[in-house]
């Protein structure tokens, strides 16, 4: 789910049935037999084109409590169990079930048009029948009593209630191609529209959208509204992010920005539009809920244990294949290797496949609760989770005494590695958006493994486009390997990791003296203007406690 500066492109890679070339990597001299066995295995002999195709186009998307969630989790048993790895789905609560069928939506007046829309997650279906109804606009309300004596007339009506962007192309464009008036003008119109309609009290009803209907959604769902029309388009041309509804009985629907501006356009000018639903879908209540989670034993310091971590989950308006099937398959190609040249670790290895990330970490909070063992005897836990790029960034997720044994294990790694990947010292606890909060936030060595963009913000960050084809295997297999190493190199590690805390506020002082020397007092440089009004941490996040069945998230 973390965003960082990522971005999605096309992926130059052969059909899966065309031999994969070979490496054409420099070669990796050392006197370590077992990374040099690593480096050979994962770097010629990925496995990660054929589970990523099946992971995403065979099995797809990963909403939390759904069928065919727990029937990938399935598959993922079965992989590790094919490779001779234990593995085991671990029910740790419950959470709301719902079954995505067919979304076909269609402007039938004043003219036809299929349109391109879909549910949101967890959204009511028509029962698999056409629905028809007119398309009309969220007025703006003085106050909520307003909004309340105004819903009878939203009854029947499928109501648009997000934004009318006043353009869809990308800033980019603007940017590249428009005069300098041009520009300011659509600059300050977007602001204008976004302000009008965004926030928590959208257009004076007093409700908020959260992220696809919220308590407006639901509000006017009790009114008895034919549905809600959404759209939460991406600065990037066609992206659009889809998430989740809360009503029961009325559709939420999902919109392109193209589409939704067309129908709030012919709303606005009395055009009366009607749009013909045929949803399938199923509400299937509360559900059980699991985290997959396989382990190599150890054997000099089998209570003791070295961790893989990235979330299953995602959402469902494309595949999940940059959020966060990349980092899945980062961690089931790094066991895969590791259980070929490593079988016996001085420490047990384990790794877990968390669900609820997109939900607040709901997975991995529910697994440090139920294991203190494993948390009492952690080394070191790795997590990747923000996109398909080459891992670049890691820190010592503020520990002293981490920051010690990293840079060892660094020291280690082939110069490729060493050269990529840009190390951040004693750093900061993870403060929330990825499974690594879940741990680092109790004063764990959890270590964040950073990728390059790829554009993942804009592009496939739980957007419609995350799919199959963003993939960058040269980087995914990179990206194995490295964590199959750094693994390998902390079970071997004599010394288990301390849990002495940093004081924040002393490494927060540092690293802004330490941007402000590199800025040189220059205040156009691009590190002054990304780091204007930023602050860094001085305190330790707290942790949060796992709900263990469906919160709502209204708000």
């Amino acid at each position: 789910m973390r965003p960082r500066l990522l971005a999605a492109a096309l992926v130059l890679a052969a059909p899966l049935s065309v031999a994969r070339a070979q490496s054409t990597t420099a070669p990796f001299t050392t006197s370590d037999p077992v990374l040099q066995r690593i480096w050979a295995i994962g770097m010629d002999s990925s496995h990660t084109m054929e589970l990523a195709s099946t992971l995403f186009d065979s099995l797809g998307p990963r909403l939390m409590g759904a069928p065919d969630t727990k029937r990938a989790q399935d598959w993922l048993v079965k992989t590790y169990t094919s490779w001779g790895i234990d593995a085991k789905n671990e029910q740790y609560g419950t959470w709301r079930g719902w079954r995505r069928g067919h979304s076909h939506i269609d402007l039938v007046s004043p003219r036809l048009r299929t349109l391109e829309a879909t549910m949101v997650g967890y959204s009511p279906g028509t029962g698999g029948k056409d629905v028809t109804a007119e398309a009309i606009i969220l007025p703006r309300f003085a106050d909520s009593t307003e909004f309340v004596r105004w819903l009878p007339q939203a009854k029947g009506k499928l109501v648009l209630v997000s934004a009318p962007q006043p353009t869809c192309r990308p800033p980019e464009d603007w940017a590249q191609f428009a005069t300098a008036d041009s520009r300011e003008r659509m600059d300050s119109l977007r602001a204008a529209v976004n302000r009008e309609w965004g926030g928590r009290n959208v257009r004076g009803t007093g409700y908020s959208l959260a992220l696809g209907g919220g308590e407006l959604g639901v509000r006017m769902d009790k009114a008895g509204i034919a549905g809600l029309l959404t759209s939460r388009p991406k600065q990037a041309l066609g992206t659009r992010e889809i998430f989740e509804t809360y009503n029961t009985v009325s559709p939420t629907l999902s919109l392109s920005c193209e589409d939704y501006g067309l129908l709030f356009r012919l709303a606005e000018r009395g055009d009366r539009p009607r749009v013909r639903m045929n949803l399938d879908a199923q509400l299937l209540g509360e559900q059980p809920v699991f985290n997959t989670i396989a382990r190599i034993p150890g054997t000099e310091k089998p209570n003791e244990y070295v961790m893989l971590s990235a979330h299953f989950d995602s959402w469902d308006g494309s595949s999940g294949a940059t959020d966060n099937g990349t980092g899945t398959l980062t961690m089931l190609e790094a066991m895969r290797i590791l259980k070929q040249v490593y079988p016996h670790p001085k420490r047990t290895i384990l790794v877990g496949h968390w669900t609820g990330e997109e939900e607040g970490e709901v997975g991995s909070k529910a697994f440090y609760e139920d294991h203190p063992e494993i948390m009492k005897g952690l080394q070191a836990l790795f997590n990747q989770d923000n996109g398909t790029g080459r891992i670049v960034r890691i820190a010592a997720g503020g520990l002293p005494d981490a920051d010690v044994h990293i840079r060892g294990w660094l020291s280690k790694l082939p110069p490729l590695f060493q050269e990529q990947v840009q190390y951040g010292g004693v750093g900061f606890p993870a403060g929330g958006g990825s499974d690594d909060f879940s741990f680092g936030c109790a004063g764990l060595p959890a270590f964040g493994l950073g990728a390059l963009g790829w554009n993942y913000g804009n592009e496939t960050w739980h957007t419609d486009r995350d799919t199959y084809d963003k993939v960058v295997f040269d980087d995914l297999e990179k990206n194995a390997t490295l964590t199959a190493m750094l693994t390998y190199l902390a079970s071997e590690d004599p010394t288990l990791i301390t849990r002495e805390r940093a004081d924040l506020a002393k490494v927060a002082a540092e690293m802004q003296a330490r941007l402000a020397a590199q800025n040189n007092g220059n205040s156009n440089n691009a590190n002054a203007r990304a780091g204007r009004g930023f602050r860094f941490p001085t305190t330790w996040p707290e942790c949060e406690k796992a709900p263990r069945s469906t919160k709502p998230r209204l708000k």
